[in-house]
């Protein structure tokens, strides 16, 4: 199969698949996007034949549809449509099926080996989803009592990835922190105690694991390199002791938080981070989605915050970002535009919101203070777009109270925003680490089995992505195509899964649509 783009006039862009052209008339639908001049080596078509595209036929085109032929002008699928792996993919008719999950989708396409390692045994992956669904409830609002735990866990996550190791011990020295507080500066002493560990009150009852924790030389040398760590337990006692419930649970805590500290770099300006994002999990780890979003949102955060109080006007603006760029230079513009909404096209819909907005003098000021927001917006517009496409989706990722605190933090964000992928990696590794909190509390009450914290333990970000879409896996867990099309396609997804490209697709609720349409598909049938 050869696959080749082309631009015709009028800003028409056609697909030329074995010699037969599956045409995508864009001025029709209202989109219009400059592309560079046509190479030497790619071909054109005769503006004799713009019409004559008898493949598409009557009830193929729905008129003001634009959401497929948007998505074909992104540059996600500009790289990922000519990708062997995504063709492949794309090629299985089951693929369809999944593709129609939209949230299930982003969140493969961030931890693929995961989640397909994870489907081959379709029992161990219902265990998973039941397990998810009774933590995600149990999570909700307890997201400010992880956050010390999660800092704490991050500032010293070389010394908690050693202890992790040793499962048994991790979990005494959490459940009784005080009792190894002495240690903080006398690494070499809690060595000596843990080698004759039946000696001592506080590590007689695991012996054996404090005895083989001593032997670690590994693990020895990154607790003398960050004595500081014992502090970090006794200094955030009841937070550990909550963790300690369970030994996998406080392990995949400890993945995470290694997880955040890979992503984020040694740098102190981290920990402001990690606390915003453990207190706000659900919505870092939903704006994560789309990565350089979240990158916008951290570089103009107190602007964004304003926006996130005017939820329907802001998702207009999300969807329509590129309407919105001339105000990048001229906020009182933009004020004087949203005062009389109702004659302003891209407003108009939404009229009320934008006047409320216009109204409200903090939001003005701080937009006024950053008017680049706007240029960010469109800047980022597949990003943003995606996510408007969903207002669920979007009020998750928009959360007010979650993006005021990046504000309140914006030194801290600002320092990472130029990478966006590990910008959503530290998010999804917060969320992670809720879960993994959760499924601690759980434990100590008997309220999750074996194989679900076997699932936790196995993959921490990949449960927890689950727990922060409970009913998008179910859904996925109900549908047997869709896994089928999982199970079966793991090279591919792994192969993608390193392409921000493929998560960007993944992620936008128009790629559902497209996978339904036969003007989209036929260009990777076999």
């Amino acid at each position: 199969m050869t696959t080749d783009t082309t631009t015709r006039p009028n800003n028409q862009r056609y697909f030329v698949t074995g010699g037969i052209i599956v045409a995508v008339a864009l001025a029709a639908y209202g989109v219009g996007r400059i592309y560079p001049p046509l190479g030497p080596t790619e071909g054109t078509i005769a503006p004799a034949q713009r019409y004559v595209a008898p493949q598409v036929g009557e009830g193929d085109v729905t008129l003001g549809d634009t959401s497929i032929p948007q998505l074909m002008q992104t540059d996600a699928f500009e790289v990922i449509s000519k990708n062997p792996s995504f063709q492949a993919l794309a090629s299985d008719p089951n693929f369809a099926a999944l593709a129609q999950n939209s949230a299930a989708m982003s969140a493969i396409a961030a931890h693929p080996a995961a989640f397909t390692a994870l489907a081959k045994d379709p029992a161990a992956f219902r265990a998973a989803v039941s397990a998810a669904q009774a933590i995600s409830a149990a999570s909700r609002g307890a997201d400010a009592a992880n956050s010390a735990a999660f800092a704490a866990m991050a500032r010293h996550s070389a010394a908690f990835q050693a202890l992790s190791r040793h499962p048994a011990a991790f979990q005494a020295m959490a459940a009784n922190p005080a009792a190894f507080a002495l240690y903080s500066k006398n690494a070499p002493a809690f060595q000596a105690a843990a080698a004759d560990a039946a000696a001592n009150a506080a590590m007689a009852k695991d012996a054996a694991a404090f005895q083989a924790l001593a032997r670690d030389s590994v693990a020895m040398q990154a607790l003398a390199r960050d004595s500081a760590a014992f502090q970090a337990l006794a200094s955030n006692t009841e937070a550990f002791r909550a963790l300690a419930g369970n030994a996998q649970a406080l392990v995949a805590a400890a993945r995470s938080a290694a997880a955040f500290n890979a992503s984020m770099g040694q740098a102190n300006a981290r920990l402001p981070a990690a606390v915003a994002m453990a207190q706000h999990s659900a919505a870092f780890n939903a704006l994560a989605s789309q990565p350089q979003a979240l990158a916008a949102a951290a570089q103009h955060s107190a602007a964004f915050a304003a926006l996130a109080r005017h939820q329907a006007a802001f998702q207009a603006m999300a969807a329509n970002p590129a309407a919105f760029a001339q105000y990048s230079k001229n906020a009182a513009a933009f004020r004087a535009a949203a005062a009389d909404a109702a004659a302003n096209a891209a407003m108009a819909r939404n009229a009320a919101a934008f006047q409320a907005l216009a109204r409200d003098s903090v939001a003005m000021q701080a937009l006024a203070r950053d008017s680049a927001a706007f240029q960010a917006l469109a800047a980022n517009s597949d990003a943003f777009a995606a996510l408007a496409a969903n207002t669920a989706s979007f009020q998750a990722a928009m959360n007010a109270n979650a993006l005021t605190a990046m504000a309140n933090n914006a030194q801290a964000f600002r320092a990472y925003a130029g990478n966006a992928q590990a910008l959503a990696a530290s998010a999804q590794a917060a969320q992670s680490f809720a879960a993994s909190a959760a499924a601690a509390r759980m434990a100590a009450n008997g309220q999750i089995n074996a194989r679900g914290m076997q699932a936790l333990a196995s993959s921490p970000a990949a449960f927890g992505a689950m727990a922060a879409q409970p009913q998008a896996f179910l859904a996925l867990a109900n549908n047997a195509p869709a896994m089928q099309a999982l199970s079966r396609n793991a090279a591919a997804f792994n192969a993608l899964g390193r392409l921000p490209q493929f998560q960007a697709l993944a992620a936008n609720p128009a790629f559902a649509a497209a996978m339904r349409d036969a003007r989209f598909t036929a260009q990777f049938a076999n």
